[in-house]
């Protein structure tokens, strides 16, 4: 399974927030030694949900010609259940694993989880960055990543010039990726109908049934994505950035694991269908940030993102960096929330026959919240250890659809509370 959604994107416009300190170039002693980080991160959402492990290491290793090589390799292991987009029931429900072999049931008034949601990834990156002249300067990089039945290839690159004394910088970039997935059983046809073995009378006719819910062993998707950002030195004390991105992702992109229900007059389900979203996306954003030396250093943005399914999303960051001689705090609060993709569907009715549907909360209406605290340590040998504790709070809204029968006694948008634990060592 892909271990993040929309995992191509967010990465791509994530690097459009690198840190404004390099805005102004530093001069510093030339030291052949790598410089390497290692962090280990855990996340837990609790009630037998997903669990994270993740650790990464990277190495710098930066010539007499200011020219840096990155590489940074990255484990993650995800264990647990994740909801499948069904609606809960009343009654026990019984879903056919995705691979068609075997079932899991769910317990009356449960959110339907699927247990199937086990992966381990393996990801590779290679960052290469070197000045051209006294003004300009480049970078290209690699991007490989592997899971039990998702593959990731990327490549990216961007150039940045410097102006007004190194105190303004402009810097285009942009990334392209190329992404397989091969499920065990399959790509399931979109809005086919899952097959449960209960329904017949033999095993062949189940298989037959299944395999015709079934398209291609594999499939692919393309992302490829434009950045362009101004950064501004407007005093000793205030540094601002601001950063236009844009996305466009063609392919195959369904959650193989994501499935809907399909509900009678009185709420009960009769069947369920695999979800099908549009085979293209295009995504745009605005991003700006600050950040204001006052004797603790505040760091402030804010991003605007929207895209042609109509999730149109804010996002609101602050920090504030305490130091107290070798230690530091660093409060942290986020808050996130987006609109419902148009094709979102808590359930569908029966008769009901949309183009495109899923169930995935993830495309929905919701809000989130993040508040933690870092705590870091500066040794008297130039190595920095960091501890991060952050809670997650989220909470999907209702998309105002009518809920007949048992659905109004049911909560159709639970909330899910997470917790964040990360240790981090520069050395």
């Amino acid at each position: 399974m892909q271990l993040k959604t929309l995992g191509n994107i967010t990465a791509a416009l994530a690097t459009a927030t690198l840190p404004l300190t390099q805005v102004q170039a530093q001069e510093r002693p030339f030291e052949p030694e790598w410089d390497f980080d290692a962090a280990f991160l855990y996340y837990s959402e609790g009630d037998s949900r997903v669990d994270a492990y993740e650790a990464a290491l990277k190495a710098i290793r930066t010539n007499a010609n200011d020219q840096v090589l990155a590489l940074t390799g990255t484990l993650d292991v995800l264990t647990g259940a994740s909801p499948n987009g069904a609606a809960p029931q009343t009654t026990v429900q019984t879903f056919t694993r995705p691979s068609g072999k075997g079932e899991y049931q769910v317990a009356p008034g449960a959110t339907p989880l699927d247990d199937t949601f086990k992966d381990t990834r393996v990801q590779l990156n290679l960052q290469w960055t070197s000045p051209l002249n006294r003004a300009m300067g480049y970078t290209t990089g690699l991007h490989i990543s592997k899971e039990y039945d998702y593959l990731s290839l990327g490549i990216n690159g961007g150039l940045n010039r410097d102006f007004n004394q190194k105190n303004t910088r402009l810097s285009l970039a942009g990334s392209y990726f190329y992404d397989t997935v091969e499920p065990e059983g399959g790509i399931p046809v979109g809005l086919s109908t899952m097959a449960i073995r209960k329904d017949f009378s033999t095993e062949d006719a189940f298989q037959q049934a299944f395999d015709a819910t079934r398209g291609d062993s594999d499939d692919t998707k393309t992302t490829w994505d434009i950045r362009a950002s101004l950064s501004q030195v407007l005093s000793r004390r205030l540094i601002v950035q601001g950063t236009l991105t844009y996305a466009q992702v063609d392919g195959y992109q369904n959650d193989f694991l994501k499935v809907l229900s399909v509900v009678d007059g009185q709420g009960e389900a009769q069947h369920y269908l695999y979800e099908s979203r549009p085979d293209s996306r295009a995504k745009w954003g605005v991003f700006g940030q600050a950040k204001y030396h006052f004797g603790p250093i505040l760091d402030l943005s804010y991003r605007y993102m929207s895209d042609d399914w109509e999730v149109d999303s804010h996002t609101l960051d602050a920090r504030l960096l305490f130091e107290f001689g070798p230690h530091s705090l660093e409060p942290h609060l986020r808050y996130y929330t987006q609109s419902a993709a148009e094709f979102y569907q808590p359930f569908l009715l029966e008769g009901e026959s949309p183009g495109f549907a899923s169930g995935d909360y993830r495309l929905g209406e919701l809000d989130t919240y993040t508040l933690g605290l870092k705590y870091g340590y500066r040794m008297t040998n130039g190595h920095r250890l960091a501890v991060r504790l952050e809670w997650y709070h989220q909470t999907p809204q209702s998309v105002g659809k009518a809920e007949p029968g048992q659905l109004q006694q049911l909560d159709l948008y639970p909330s899910l509370d997470s917790l964040i634990l990360q240790t981090s060592y520069h050395f």
